[in-house]
């Protein structure tokens, strides 16, 4: 859907250079493979291909897991690895590319880690990821937080307007950087341009996290993505909808006037937190979902064809509505992603978590997140799948369900206002801390991150003081079906961490 054609030039697909149409590493790696090794280095299975591992994954996977620093992979200068990385970059329109092992949530906490060179304060989306939030605690760095736009009927926070963050940064003297994050779960694609604008005015960098448009930009279609747009360090999910294995992720750093500068921060603070065994099998299949999205265009016109099916038939029957229909009302959104099918099953006459059950349980269909209001399902780039069983599935769930039933339709919780910052979030996280019931809690500083699973956005951050409202909407999230509430110490929410 695209709501505001002019905000997000979207480049003319180009032919991918010779260079596009090849895995270097991934190739290297099946070469190793297909040679006669007798093998007795790490990881332990290699020298038992008879193991119940490989009966369950395939003699091929476990013969393809090989440890990094070999020869003719990515040991020595201009490794099958190094050119991997360099096609990435030049795809993705980066300076410089870095592949993680450890997900987007490694290429947040390396993008808060380097942050510190350049200030003291960051000035934050506050619907963030929680990763970031684990950068905060990891570089000690204070954080001003501008608040999203809400779908109040949805219960969903959207993105932030240029002018929010412009006001933060006035208000921030010493920034180091602007973090935002764009698309959000639902799709919604922020003005990148005029919040990098924003930023560049201030003399500081923009930094994204993209996890959920790590295909953006390969399609005319799609949304272009955060580089081409002004935005300077970028994290981007690649396993979530380009391709890759789970897990799998890239860090982009872009040319501009804080590369020189960062550059060799990322590379380090890479080194710190990326693990010294890093897995061949993520890291090939990073090399080949870059050579799919490159080469393959037509297969993700498909895609997006098949999704814009789904939201057509969905308007046309009229029990559920379409989400992002309604993205035309807020105005830090400027653009859907069309590969996000968003689901207002609340208007038919079921829960989202209900919904989700009831696919699931009797019709096999998986979606990827529920609210009380809506489910979202994803279609990954250059998929096709069959479309038709999961609107048929989605008409069949019963309607209205009966009061009292597990799924019963109710009011909306809203998202908490976040409490007062006291301290910084490695300060809290440091600090002593005490364990007491969830009620006694309320009015006292947190001691963890507290984010309501899906969509991992923090409601409680450390040091920040929780509130009643809080509490209750963490508890009522680890009571829906798939609710689950990450930096909980039980499932049902009730004790807190606090400091002492």
């Amino acid at each position: 859907m695209n709501i505001r054609t002019t905000d997000q030039r979207i480049p003319s697909p180009t032919r991918p250079g010779i260079g596009q149409l090849s895995a270097p590493y991934a190739d290297a790696v099946l070469g190793h493979a297909g040679r006669d090794w007798l093998r007795l280095n790490v990881p332990g299975h290699a020298a038992a291909p008879g193991s119940d591992l490989a009966g369950f994954l395939g003699p091929r996977i476990t013969a393809l897991d090989f440890p990094p620093l070999l020869d003719g992979i990515d040991l020595g200068r201009d490794t099958p690895l190094d050119r991997a990385q360099s096609l990435a970059a030049e795809a993705w329109g980066a300076r410089r590319t870095w592949f993680l092992t450890n997900g987007a949530s490694q290429g947040n906490q390396i993008a808060s880690m380097v942050a510190p060179v350049l200030g003291r304060t960051l000035v934050v989306q506050r619907s963030v990821h929680s990763s970031v939030i684990d950068g905060l605690v990891l570089s000690g760095m204070d954080a001003v937080f501008v608040q999203p736009s809400v779908d109040p009927e949805q219960g969903i926070a959207h993105g932030v307007t240029a002018a929010d963050v412009a006001a933060a940064l006035a208000r921030t003297p010493g920034a180091a950087a602007v973090y935002i994050v764009s698309p959000s779960y639902f799709g919604a694609v922020a003005d990148v341009r005029a919040l990098a604008d924003t930023a560049h005015a201030a003399g500081v960098p923009l930094i994204v996290d993209e996890a959920w448009g790590s295909h953006f930009g390969f399609h005319p279609a799609l949304p272009a993505n955060a580089l081409s747009l002004g935005a300077d360090l970028v994290t981007s999910s690649t396993h979530k909808l380009a391709g890759s294995l789970t897990q799998s992720a890239m860090l982009h750093l872009a040319e501009g006037p804080f590369a020189d500068l960062l550059e060799p921060l990322v590379d380090r603070a890479f080194r710190l937190v990326q693990s010294t065994s890093a897995s061949a099998l993520l890291t090939a299949s990073l090399d080949l979902a870059r050579r799919s999205l490159v080469t393959g265009a037509d297969a993700t016109g498909g895609s997006v064809g098949a999704a814009d099916r789904v939201r057509g038939v969905v308007r046309a029957l009229g029990r559920f509505t379409v989400v992002s229909d309604g993205f035309r009302a807020f105005p830090d959104i400027v653009r859907a992603d069309p590969l996000r099918i968003a689901i207002d099953t609340r208007a038919g006459g079921i829960t989202g978590h209900e919904a989700r059950r009831r696919l699931f349980r009797d019709h096999q269909v998986m979606v990827e997140v529920a609210t009380d209001a809506a489910i979202v399902a994803v279609i990954g780039a250059g998929s096709v799948p069959d479309t038709d069983r999961f609107v048929e599935a989605l008409h069949t769930l019963p309607s209205p369900l009966t009061t009292g039933s597990a799924g019963a339709t109710g009011g909306m919780p809203r998202l908490p206002a976040p409490g007062a910052t006291k301290l910084t979030a490695r300060e809290a996280f440091l600090s002593p801390a005490v364990v007491v019931a969830a009620q006694e809690a309320v009015g006292r500083i947190s001691a963890d991150t507290l984010a309501a699973y899906p969509p991992g956005i923090p409601n409680v951050l450390p040091g920040e003081v929780i509130t009643a409202e809080a509490v209750r909407f963490l508890q009522r999230t680890a009571a829906a079906p798939n609710g689950h509430v990450r930096g909980a110490l039980d499932l049902g929410v009730t004790r807190l961490r606090v400091v002492a």
